[in-house]
């Protein structure tokens, strides 16, 4: 397929007066732009609006932050706390409980005549597909360190999640109020493990409630009221030698971005303000730096530069790269062609739908629109599948609130209601258009839990429930098991499924019995195998009518690296030589392989990592129906596959765990009978954090192990690394 772009799409977004409040509307009526219903079609300043994410390990201080951000820019009253279930954000019944976020939350809030809507994402690697559907939409990320465990296992998951959707970044290096917190090791950590290039902009300082801001000269204090005030003055004498270390690292970041800058560096010239700021943000965009802000977010220092970092260094969304979709692909094509997709409120409508949520029972679709203006009651197409659904109502939303609006455009993200097919990942277009923006990928569930309802007369009721919700999280599995019949619940981890449980319960009042967890697995083969099947089989129809099916197939299969997936051949040689083999017949060969790759030859869980060939079609006349064919291509197969030896995988889990030097050798004895493979151990301050891997079934109700013989004073995360031999 040619790659070249098919078609671009009107011009993008122009400047517009907003009235000031939190979504920015028209102050006044345009006479050019007329609704469905007759009256001024609502739009946005796309140059005045930042869509960013806000990410990090789980405790380093997201949802904290989040608080100070809709606090000083006047979006809240009044600052919510994790620890005392009053955040604002983690509104969920779960999330109080559990001092944790469970799923992204959207907001907005005014700073400097501009907006900046937000998202803020779960740290726990349980409910990271909240992280990935919040990036595919995002224009740019803050990512948050512990300043004193600097980059943690879900700090490198969300950091790669950025990174595959060229997310630009900005860093916000957190607690730094506690002992032990350390900028240089902080920079030393996002080189080393992230491969990031930080350049600091706002350096906290050592005594509190100070930071230093390198491209002003200035120290900003914070006082008054939890933090509201803030003072700029100059820097004092004792903080000079920092101020000139960290701020020449500043300058020649900014140096290889300017060519005129950098000879204003080199002579110890005056640079002006807004220079810095345009080779910083210069760098930013294009992922060659990383600009790094400091504070504590708890203790209300730092917050307000990183705001104005924010909306320095952040792009617009018209600074973005047009999104790419693609048009529904041929029959017996492997891709549509190319459609480039400008971000305006002009032309047909081109919008995302990234998550589908239960809101007051009723079922609403999260979408980020990419091109042009929705109205309530507009009908939309969904991409690649023909299928046309009205819009009955749009909201804006904050956090666990909702405001009904009469249309959205092109830069926002918003809450649609009456979609009942659409799903994550879809895209919503115009009825007349039919493109598809690139998907959300869901990572495969790996633990699973036989359910089932207290009481049969709920059992159907169950049920309907668990579909609703494997609809709202697309790393939930509701499946059957051929072999006991049960059904069986599969997610992230034992904390995703317990979630899931006690919402159940909440949500919808049923109790739910649930089996011993069990790990997911896959299949593979530990070498080379040949399968030669002959089908020769007589089938009587009818007292006058016999059906003969015979055909010959051989197929080859070897072993992949991990994680290659599964490479299928299918272009064999017909015997005899010159015998007529029709199209029919070598799609019926093609679907005989795919049946054979389905599932592995010991438990018959899903193929992976294996390379299969059919190398050789014997036909026999009239005996070599397309039936004949599939069946001996199959067999052929799974022949192969058998010959080559089934290896069965199971998930191995990347593991970081930090403990007491005093508990460490009963911890690395613990670990090791578990079967972990310890690949490091780094010792910092009296505590030694292990990496490794180790089998998930292993792991299963470690945490608490790991409480017992540290004093509660260990702390453990894991992430899913491949499926692999263990």
């Amino acid at each position: 397929m040619n790659p070249a772009v098919a078609h671009v799409w009107g011009p993008r977004g122009q400047a517009r007066v907003t009235d000031g409040s939190l979504l920015p509307t028209l102050e006044h009526p345009v006479a050019s732009k007329k609704s469905n219903k007759g009256g001024p079609v609502r739009t946005v300043d796309l140059d005045r609006v930042r869509n960013i994410g806000i990410a990090a390990h789980i405790d380093a201080g997201k949802t904290t932050l989040t608080e100070r951000i809709l606090y000083y820019t006047g979006a809240s009253h009044k600052i919510g706390e994790v620890h005392d279930a009053s955040a604002t954000m983690d509104f969920m019944a779960e999330e109080k409980a559990h001092g944790i976020t469970i799923g992204s939350a959207v907001t907005m809030c005014p700073w400097s005549d501009q907006t900046i809507n937000i998202i803020d994402t779960p740290g726990h690697v349980d409910f990271t597909i909240e992280v990935e559907r919040a990036m595919r939409v995002l224009d740019g990320a803050v990512i948050v360190m512990d300043g004193v465990r600097g980059v943690e296992p879900q700090t490198e998951t969300v950091w790669r999640q950025a990174s595959r959707f060229e997310i630009p970044r900005v860093i916000f290096i957190n607690k730094m109020d506690r002992p032990g917190g350390s900028i240089e090791r902080c920079f030393n950590s996002l080189r080393k493990r992230l491969g990031a290039h930080p350049v600091p902009v706002c350096i906290p300082v050592a005594d509190g409630e100070r930071v230093l801001d390198l491209v002003h000269q200035q120290v900003v204090t914070f006082s008054g009221q939890l933090g509201g005030e803030v003072t700029r003055g100059p820097v004092p004498d004792d903080l000079a030698d920092l101020l000139t270390e960290h701020r020449e690292s500043m300058l020649l970041a900014c140096a290889m971005e300017d060519a005129e800058l950098e000879e204003l560096v080199m002579d110890e010239q005056d640079i002006p303000v807004e220079r810095i700021w345009a080779a910083l943000r210069k760098a930013t965009l294009a992922g060659r730096a990383h600009p790094v802000f400091g504070g504590s977010a708890l203790r209300n220092w730092g917050v307000q530069p990183l705001l104005d970092g924010v909306l320095k260094l952040m792009p617009t969304p018209l600074e973005r790269p047009p999104a790419i979709a693609r048009e529904p692909a041929p029959e017996g094509e492997p891709a549509g062609e190319e459609v480039l997709v400008e971000m305006s409120p002009e032309g047909p409508l081109v919008a995302l739908a990234f998550k589908v949520q239960l809101w007051d029972g009723r079922r609403h679709v999260f979408i980020r629109i990419y091109q042009g203006t929705l109205q309530s009651g507009d009908q939309v197409r969904i991409g690649g599948q023909g299928e046309v659904e009205r819009v009955a109502r749009i909201f804006s939303v904050d956090a666990g609130r909702k405001k009904r609006i009469d249309s959205a455009t092109a830069g926002e993200i918003v809450l649609l209601a009456g979609l009942r097919k659409a799903s994550t990942g879809d895209t919503l277009c115009d009825p007349e258009l039919d493109v598809m923006l690139e998907r959300i990928v869901a990572r495969e569930p790996v633990l699973g839990l036989a359910v089932e309802a207290t009481s049969s007369k709920e059992q159907e009721k169950l049920v309907e429930v668990l579909h609703k919700l494997t609809e709202e999280d697309p790393t939930l599995r509701l499946e059957e098991d051929a072999e006991t019949g049960q059904r069986v619940l599969k997610g992230m981890g034992e904390l995703h499924l317990q979630i899931i449980f006690e919402r159940i319960q909440r949500e919808y009042n049923l109790e739910v019995r649930a089996g011993k967890p069990r790990v997911m697995t896959r299949e593979t083969i530990g070498g080379s195998g040949k399968g030669d099947a002959m089908v020769d089989r007589h089938f009587r129809i009818s007292e006058d009518k016999e059906l003969h099916l015979h055909a010959r197939c051989l197929a080859r299969a070897r072993p992949l690296a991990r994680d290659e997936g599964i490479q299928i051949t299918c272009e064999p040689r017909v015997l005899p030589a010159g015998a007529p083999f029709t199209a029919e017949q070598m799609e019926a060969v093609r679907s005989g392989v795919r049946d054979a790759t389905f599932s592995g030859p010991i438990e018959g869980a899903l193929l992976q990592d294996v390379a299969v060939e059919l190398v050789e079609v014997e036909v026999f006349e009239a005996g070599s129906t397309p039936q004949a064919l599939r069946i001996a291509a199959s067999q052929a197969v799974r022949d192969a596959l058998i010959d080559g030896g089934g290896q069965v995988l199971r998930p191995l889990m990347k593991i970081e765990v930090v403990v007491p030097d005093e508990n460490l050798g009963s911890v690395l004895g613990d670990l090791q009978s578990r079967g972990a493979m310890i690949s490091g151990q780094e010792s910092d301050m009296g505590t030694t954090t292990v990496i490794g891997d180790a089998p998930l079934q292993a792991l299963l109700g470690y945490t608490t192990e790991l409480r017992s013989m540290s004093k509660g004073r260990g702390q453990f995360t894991m992430e899913f690394a491949r499926f692999d031999v263990s």
